[in-house]
């Protein structure tokens, strides 16, 4: 299977029309056509249904779809990386950010480590520690932000100072909104949206105690500002982690006790990263240590 195959199959989904792709292309259309035919017979599915106009994926077309943008964007990133290497401090450094309280520590410092190597920019990908870890496994990021608790026995990383703190974010109308904190039992009955990872769920259920069989779970959610328009438009409270975010008509109201737990900013453990990113690496270890929880 040729990279060049795949930017071709790639541009054809987007366009979901031969003819418009092989424009963009700069090929002729049976040319594209034999590329995407001779691509189906060598995995052996079907890509494409087809019809007079236009041409839609089908389910091991969209598979495929998602594995050929990490391979193109995998590609992309690796010959960046080989093109800086010998120069100054310059290139990529691609993180992975949980929406935390700490990401305004690691902002701050991905700021100060700029203004020192303007050279330097930044891809940040937005998710759970999950899909973030995920994407450094397939070496889609080179370091990510992770809430606590998370598997990091694989990971070199340094603890971020802020704690992160739970609470309930819910309408100012909500009976709820007039607490200065909640406790389990005032959760009872109220429709309630929690994170969609397990092992955090695990956490919140602990704190609710036997509460917790008694709790009406009304949806999921991966990131914050979906689920703050859910909250918005009368879906029920969400459990969720304080954020320097404000939304219109809602609050956060904090758990009592008090429900906290970590973060880290981790990266792969032998890993052979470009000259930017090892030199954020120093700069973030060297700024944790030497900064107390205050001045961050």
């Amino acid at each position: 299977m040729e990279l060049r195959v795949l930017k071709y199959f790639l541009l054809t989904a987007r366009e979901e029309n031969i003819t418009r792709a092989a424009q963009a292309l700069h090929v002729t259309q049976p040319t594209l056509s034999r590329q995407l035919m001779q691509l189906e017979e060598e995995l052996g599915v079907k890509l494409f249904e087809r019809s007079s106009h236009r041409i839609f994926l089908t389910e091991d077309g969209m598979l495929l779809k998602r594995r050929a943008q990490e391979i193109t964007s995998l590609v992309d990133k690796t010959v960046g990386e080989i093109a800086h290497r010998e120069e100054a401090i310059t290139g990529e450094v691609s993180i992975g950010c949980g929406e935390i309280i700490s990401m305004t520590c690691l902002a701050r410092m991905q700021a100060e480590f700029r203004d020192r190597h303007p050279g330097v920019h930044y891809d940040i990908y937005s998710g759970n520690a999950d899909s973030i870890k995920e994407r450094i496994e397939n070496g889609l990021l080179d370091l990510g932000l992770l809430l606590e608790p998370v598997d990091i026995a694989k990971y070199e990383f340094v603890r971020m100072p802020k704690r992160e703190s739970w609470g309930a974010l819910v309408r100012r109308d909500s009976p709820l909104a007039g607490k200065a904190a909640l406790r389990p039992a005032d959760l009872v009955g109220v429709p309630l949206m929690m994170t969609r990872r397990t092992v955090v769920q695990n956490e919140v259920m602990n704190w609710l105690g036997g509460y917790g069989e008694k709790m009406e779970i009304v949806s999921t959610y991966n990131l914050m500002y979906n689920t703050a328009m859910m909250v918005k438009n009368g879906m029920g409270a969400a459990i969720c982690l304080k954020s320097e975010s404000r939304y219109e008509d809602l609050c956060f109201i904090p758990l009592d006790p008090a429900l906290e737990l970590s973060s880290v900013l981790a990266w792969k453990k032998n890993q052979v990263f470009s000259p930017a990113t090892m030199a954020f690496i120093r700069y973030v270890k060297k700024t944790i240590r030497g900064l107390s929880d205050g001045e961050l």
